[in-house]
């Protein structure tokens, strides 16, 4: 468990990371040596370590000795069997790849190979300080699963799946272990340790624990015996922090300089920091804050605060999605910049303009603004104005710091440029990280002569890899044609033509220009020699004199004589007035001797404070401005943000124009590239493909578009392309504001359709999350907006196939779109994947014809559509939950539909159950059931019942006032041409209702026994159990038991009583049709009834759209509540539309609605002709007629036409035998 290291005491070697994540510059063989130069002899990475897209013959023994990683550990799309990593102790994770890993390892196999990685060989890894763990889809990799992670990495999140089969350890290791061997067993430090200890621990004694400024595990109980430290390293010991750079003197009461002060450096405290970072106060910064500047004192940069406004500093390109060059919009922010805080990245989109982005082209005499740039991070040039033949613009830059180096370690980059003749950075003079790449420069001159070595600091690192220069213009050429350094240029070679581009000069310099020699004894303005061979200007007070130097150095007291007064060793223009003194304030006065002499002592003079008054209004004001105007450009810059991600959603790129006889379509749809598409997170998978959360990222643009990826899988090869994309192109056509817009499509070996993405999710998760916050009005409004989309998709002859609510999104302003519409039709017309063996395929939600037939229609879309209904209806519960997929066939065909939700009234329900008929051709369209949602969605309270159990209460109240009320009505006598609307009332209390998924069960089975006369309609309200009062409109009739079964035992509601009133259902001239008989279970005395009740002898006759069980239904349902709640029936009227676009239903003239008979288990309806029409009673069963046997089974009207037959509940599909048939 446990293991002795040695730790280390002299100062470990640091060397830098990278940020290139999965990209890469240049051959898998200039990488790999690349990273052999950076991490050979390194012991903590400063960053990220980074290993990727290496071969399996690749020898990385030269990382065995990192320990620390400051950042990310990155191992991706490698081929190699292990990584060396065996020192490795602690990974901080101060930064982290895609802001969540600490440690990323995947994809580390070859393809159709046999290489991969099979060991991870972090065995000394024992500490993860910040950040996840992800492994996954490494097929060789065996031993991942079985580490102990949470001793490792705590309470971080661990992704570790679908690698290699896990394989045994080996039998010394008695726990988790990194590898076969016995030195790869895992070492625990945090999960053994005795519970006294708060961090790690070297054994399991109580006091075995480590220092609490440990990390990763120690050797001994001290600070110096930690394997890394959680804080800094200062000299091997841990410390909560640096020795400070002043300590308090309690002699003196003075902070004073401490001689023994050290920098925060990374997790180490050094002596001095590095030569590209900068002190401020005890740390070591890559750049200074806002309020303070870099300053050179004694040989080292400090950050100081300003004496004022500090020197303008401008933030550079590339960092951001909106500053990825520079181009017309952004290059007046870089006016009077003198240092760029990070890189320039001059690109083809910048310099030529960017048509997606409304950018013009730049003008290069706009570029002159880098003039004043005299420091930068580093700089990428891969496209240059045509009329500017070298770099000059920036002919005062002097710095390149490379803290932030492109891909490969470049600190500057300058790469096919066809007009660049000559570089023309004559300033430059120090690169202190990275290297330079100047390649495919075909007119680049000069470039062989520069003194490389020079310019680079004294780092081995860089010096191994000084630059890459190669493929520009051959250097015989340039000799020939001229372009050679002038003669004052010293060997090191220059930068262009002219003394002024020379690296260094061979004699004297003069403001950036070789010169032979200075004026010291002549000429205007006097100058002596600088320290690095310079000419610079004496001091303005010291006196030009002929034939001698004026100077020897450049300050005031450097003057040989004054040219005008001089005080004590200083020239000065004019003597001094007001300055503080030990004993007060000092005033001074011109002598004749040119001389500046104190003034008397009693001799005073007011300080004027007016300036500074002025001084500090005026920063103030400044400041306020600079305020605004950071805050006015941040919304300028986030309004062009979203105005450019508008014009991506509303608008398309058209296709090039269709050749003669090729299909065109109406569509504005992208054809992307792969490279344009990000895949960020899957965000579900199934019978089609998978879906991915995901960025599309236009070619050229900085807009980052959120998007949803779909992939088929199913889309391969090239023969089915056209087919496809002919498809696609239909889909990208629709644009209705209740179905997903399609954005474009990603051709390939997976087709990848790129859709608009819904952060608020399915309306299937958003169901279920908030079903308490839900109310009737939503619910309805949602039914209305999926009812359109589907009526606009069956226009546009869009078959959708898998509509449910998990495929329904939605926005933001509570409204829904339908997604995946279409998919479907992509695959091969002989693709089984529909068919309902496979797990995947939605067999609750499918029509019974698409199951067994495998035939898609618009009106199997209404089934899935009746389904989805139901599942918003159910807060979001699951079809037939207790049922597997495969025995769903079987219960439709036996007429059996799911149960009615609890918070649906009959009416809601009802359109469910003409959404499910056997007979497609009866189901109502979408147009239909848009006009119904919408009619109910004006009054939804009424068709949905969301409340409280105190409104319930109140509501069974009215239900027992209103039975009362019909109780006490008379019978009334109908003419030979008019029947009574029956109806149903169902109690608005659902709490006595069982949660089961199928129509037939019920909490509640009364012993009933109803005989009916003629035109006598009995209406039963129970109250209570078991049944004590029946009411009748005519006559009351015995209740006998038994007939129904003897339990009588009913759940009580919520409020103490359950209310259930019973009406008995008559048609209207009519028995019920055949789509309706064929479910079953359609009326709503069959729903309420006992589960045994079957209708039978049923006729098969010729039927239109119009004579459906939708119409039959509205005929019921909409007498019955005429009859309940006005006392008259619907008007006589055939074939008339009402407002919301439906045909209600003929009365009594149609010949084809004649009466019919059926008998029902425990009720004989008979032939119902005039007065003389009886329902008697009756105990036997029979089975429905098939319809071959209906020829033998008729009955008459009183027309003396055949009665209307009857659908038998379950159809033979799969020819299975029939008990006989009783008519």
């Amino acid at each position: 468990m446990f293991e002795v290291d040695y730790v280390f005491l002299v100062l470990p070697v640091v060397c830098s990371g990278t940020k290139n994540g999965l990209s890469v510059t240049g051959s898998t063989e200039f990488q790999y040596s690349m990273l052999k130069e950076m991490y050979t002899d390194c012991q903590i990475v400063m960053g990220n370590l980074e290993i990727t897209q290496m071969e399996h013959h690749r020898d990385f023994s030269f990382l065995r000795s990192i320990r620390e990683v400051t950042g990310y550990v990155l191992i991706a799309l490698n081929q190699f069997s292990k990584l060396p990593l065996d020192q490795l102790r602690v990974i901080r994770g101060t930064t982290l790849y895609d802001n969540k890993f600490a440690l990323n390892v995947f994809l580390n196999y070859q393809k159709d190979g046999v290489h991969g990685l099979q060991e991870l060989g972090l065995t000394h890894l024992t500490e993860i300080l910040n950040g996840n763990v992800q492994i996954h889809q490494n097929s060789f990799l065996s031993y991942a699963p079985g580490i102990d992670w949470k001793d490792i990495a705590g309470g971080a999140e661990v992704i570790v799946k679908d690698n290699g089969p896990e394989l045994p350890c080996h039998t010394a290791c008695k726990g988790p272990c990194w590898g076969p061997g016995e030195d790869s067993c895992q070492i625990l430090t945090k999960t053994v340790c005795a519970p006294q200890c708060s961090g790690r621990c070297f054994g399991q004694s109580p006091s075995d624990c480590c220092h609490t400024v440990c990390a990763g595990g120690c050797t001994g109980p001290l600070d110096t015996d930690c394997f890394a430290c959680r804080n800094f390293n200062n000299s091997g010991s841990c410390v909560s922090q640096c020795p400070q750079a002043f300590i308090y003197n309690k002699q003196t009461y003075k902070m004073e300089p401490n001689p023994n002060a050290k920098y925060e450096y990374g997790s180490m405290c050094v002596s001095q920091c590095p030569v590209n970072f900068l002190v401020d106060g005890s740390s070591c910064v890559s750049r200074c804050p806002s309020d303070k500047t870099e300053v050179e004192k004694e040989g080292v940069k400090k950050c100081e605060p300003c004496g004022g406004l500090c020197p303008k500093a401008c933030l550079g390109t590339g960092g951001s999605e909106s500053r990825q060059t520079v181009d017309s919009q952004n290059i007046d922010s870089f006016i009077n910049c003198t240092k760029i805080q990070g890189s320039l990245y001059f690109l083809i989109t910048g310099i030529e303009g960017d048509a997606y982005k409304n950018i013009s082209a730049l003008d290069p005499k706009k570029l002159q603004i880098f003039n004043t740039v005299r420091e930068i991070t580093g700089k990428i040039v891969q496209s240059w104005p045509k009329e500017l033949s070298d770099l000059s613009v920036f002919s005062n830059l002097q710095i390149i710091q490379g803290r932030s180096l492109y891909s490969g370690g470049y600190a500057l980059s300058v790469m096919k440029i066809p007009t660049l003749m000559s570089l023309g950075l004559h300033s430059l003079h120090q690169i202190n990280a990275g290297s330079v790449y100047i390649n495919g420069n075909s007119k680049l001159c000069y470039y062989n002569t520069v003194n490389w070595t020079r310019i680079f600091t004294n780092n081995p690192h860089t010096q191994r890899r000084l630059k890459n220069i190669k493929d520009n213009k051959a250097v015989k050429q340039c000799t020939a044609e001229g372009h050679v350094c002038d003669p004052l240029c010293s060997s090191d070679g220059c930068w262009g033509p002219g003394p002024d581009q020379c690296v260094s000069c061979k004699h004297f310099r003069r403001g950036g220009k070789c010169v032979e020699k200075c004026r010291f004894l002549s000429g205007e303005g006097r100058e002596f020699v600088g320290p690095d061979g310079e000419c610079l200007p004496c001091h303005p007070q010291c006196k030009v004199q002929e034939g001698q130097s004026a100077c020897t150095g450049p300050s005031a007291h450097e003057c040989v004589a004054c040219a005008n007064l001089k005080d004590g060793p200083h020239c000065v223009s004019s003597c001094p007035e007001g300055l503080m003194g030990d004993k007060g304030f000092i005033y001074k006065y011109p002598s004749a001797k040119r001389s500046c002499e104190p003034c008397h002592a009693n001799c005073t003079q007011s300080l004027p404070t007016t300036a500074l008054v002025l001084v500090v209004i005026t920063a103030v004001l400044l400041s306020l401005s600079i305020f605004f105007m950071c805050v006015l450009y941040r919304r300028t810059v986030t309004i062009q943000r979203k105005r450019a991600m508008r014009r991506y959603l509303e608008s398309g790129e058209s296709f090039d124009p269709l050749e003669p006889g090729e299909k065109g379509a109406k569509v504005h749809l992208r054809i992307l590239k792969d490279s344009e598409l990000r895949k960020i997170k899957l965000l579900g998978s199934g019978v089609f493909g998978s879906v991915h959360k995901g960025w599309w990222i236009p070619n050229g643009d900085t807009v980052k578009l959120p998007v949803a990826i779909k992939t088929i899988t199913e889309h391969t090869g090239q023969q089915s392309f056209n087919e496809v994309t002919d498809h696609v192109l239909e889909m990208g056509s629709l644009d209705h504001p209740y179905i997903v817009r399609l954005l474009g499509i990603c051709p390939g070996p997976s087709l990848q359709l790129v859709t608009q993405f819904s952060p608020q999710g399915s309306l299937l998760e958003h169901i279920r999350q908030r079903k308490d916050s839900l109310n009737p009005q939503r619910l309805l409004n949602w039914c209305v907006q999926i009812a359109k989309g589907m009526y606009y998709l069956e226009e546009h002859q869009m078959v959708h196939r898998n509509l449910a609510a998990r495929n329904v999104l939605l926005k933001r302003n509570n409204s829904v779109q339908i997604a995946d519409y279409g998919i479907a039709d992509l695959l091969c017309p002989d693709d089984k994947k529909h068919f309902y063996n496979d797990l995947k395929t939605p067999i609750k939600w499918m029509a019974l014809e698409s199951i067994l037939f495998r035939r898609f229609t618009h009106q199997s879309d209404v089934w899935s559509y009746g389904v989805t209904v139901w599942e918003m209806m159910s807060y979001g519960a699951e079809p037939y939950a207790s049922m597997r997929p495969q025995a769903v066939p079987d219960l439709l065909e036996k007429g059996e539909r799911l149960s009615q939700p609890q918070i649906c009234t009959i009416d809601v329900y009802m359109v469910m159950v003409k959404c499910w008929m056997i007979d497609e051709n009866v189901r109502p369209t979408f147009k239909e059931l848009a006009n119904e949602f919408t009619r109910m969605a004006r009054d939804p309270a009424r068709y949905l019942v969301i409340k409280g159990a105190t409104e319930l209460n109140d509501l069974g109240e009215e239900l027992e006032v209103l039975g009362e009320e019909l109780g006490e009505q008379e019978e009334e006598i109908l003419e030979d041409d008019m029947v009574l609307h029956s109806l149903s009332i169902r109690s608005q209390s659902r709490s006595v209702l069982d949660g089961h998924s199928r129509v037939r069960t019920f909490n509640c089975v009364a012993p009933l026994n109803i005989k009916y006369s003629s035109f006598n309609v009995h209406l039963i309200l129970k109250r209570g159990s078991p049944l004590n009062s029946a009411m009748s409109l005519g006559r009351s009739d015995s209740i006998e038991p038994g007939l129904y079964g003897h339990d009588t035992k009913c759940r009580q509601p919520v409020s103490g009583q359950l209310y259930k009133l019973w009406v008995s259902r008559i048609r209207l001239n009519s028995t019920r049709t055949m789509s309706e008989s064929s479910e079953g279970r359609g009326t709503m005395v069959d729903l309420e009834m006992n589960e045994d009740f079957s209708s039978v002898c049923s006729l098969k006759r010729g039927r239109y759209r119009e004579d459906s069980a939708y119409i039959s239904q509205r005929d019921s349902l909409s007498g019955a509540l005429d009859v309940l709640i006005t006392g008259t029936h619907s008007p006589k009227v055939l074939g008339k539309e009402d407002e919301n676009g439906y045909v209600l239903p003929g009365q009594m003239d149609s010949p084809e609605r004649g009466d019919s008979f059926c008998r029902i288990k425990g009720l004989n309806v008979g032939s119902m002709t005039g007065k003389g029409r009886e329902l008697q009673e009756t105990r036997w069963m029979a089975r429905p007629c098939e319809l071959e046997e209906i020829s033998n089974c008729s009955t008459m009207g009183v027309n003396g036409s055949r009665s209307l037959p009857h659908m038998p509940p379950c159809g033979r599909f799969r020819g299975r035998p029939r008990a006989p048939c009783r008519c």
